[in-house]
């Protein structure tokens, strides 16, 4: 349970009559995260970097401020599963009994399993303003590099990305996962192990925006979080309250900003109606 990929057949039926062909699909394995020999999460993900997924998960969910404060990341594969098991540095016990979570649900869901309406809702920080600007092209570019950038979905068809670009440098990373939320979290740990944050760039991802995609670019001090589909009306509101630019149906030169559109270079914004 490496490669994130599998080969199978399936019988296909068309215009011609069925044939049997061979398909790659998607893995997606129940992936427990633990700290200091307790459970915390489980979540159905891609088997593949995991070391990063279980950092960015950590990071996000408010476990930990830095990766030195996880001593120490150990994976261990199971008939039925992985475990990552992480030891935390002396004294984040008590943070993580605050933040107590025990989660098992399916890939689409980033909230399942919280044991409060509170909690759903946590409060976000404000985002500083900032010099980054942006111009209208800026947007397909990154969006277009992010698409250069997912193998995993050539062959399977059936994972989400998550990258980060910049103009400066383009795309700096990328990460796969059947749960847009994990690729999420694959990238922030990605980030995170280079010393970088998402500060300065883009959050660019291939799935629709729910409020827990907009808490996680939050928390990594993204400035911009673009995606290919549509926004809820919870993530507006929580992109709005932090400071956030939220870009939504980023196709090719057109896309629609919900939130805090003064980050990217337009000639001319028509006054509301």
């Amino acid at each position: 349970m490496t490669g994130g990929s599998a080969r199978t057949t399936a019988l296909a039926v068309g215009p011609a009559g069925p044939e049997r062909v061979g398909r790659t699909l998607a893995e997606e394995v129940p992936v427990a995260l633990s700290y200091d020999g307790t459970t915390q999460a489980v979540m159905l993900a891609s088997p593949t970097e995991l070391n990063d997924f279980a950092l960015g998960f950590s990071l996000s969910e408010g476990i930990v401020d830095t990766p030195p404060q996880i001593e120490r990341i150990e994976r261990v594969d199971h008939a039925q599963g992985i475990e990552m098991r992480m030891w935390l540095a002396p004294g984040l016990g008590a943070r993580l009994m605050e933040r107590r979570r025990s989660m098992a649900g399916p890939v689409g869901c980033g909230l399942c399993g919280i044991d409060s309406l509170e909690a759903a809702a946590r409060p976000l920080p404000r985002l500083p303003g900032d010099a980054l600007r942006l111009a209208p092209g800026d947007i397909g570019r990154a969006m277009a590099a992010l698409r250069g950038a997912q193998a995993l979905h050539d062959a399977t068809r059936a994972v989400h990305a998550a990258g980060f670009w910049t103009p400066a440098e383009g795309l700096v990373a990328a990460r796969e996962d059947v749960g847009r939320h994990n690729a999420l979290d694959k990238l922030i740990g990605a980030l995170a192990r280079i010393g970088r944050d998402a500060a300065g760039g883009v959050i660019v991802m291939t799935s629709r925006v729910s409020i827990e995609l907009v808490q996680k670019a939050v928390l990594a001090r993204a400035p911009v979080l673009a995606a290919v589909s549509a926004p809820t009306t919870r993530a507006v509101a929580a992109a709005e309250a932090a400071g956030l630019t939220l870009i939504a149906r980023a196709r090719g030169e057109s896309f629609d900003i919900h939130t805090h559109p003064d980050r990217i270079a337009l000639k001319e914004v028509p006054h509301d109606a």
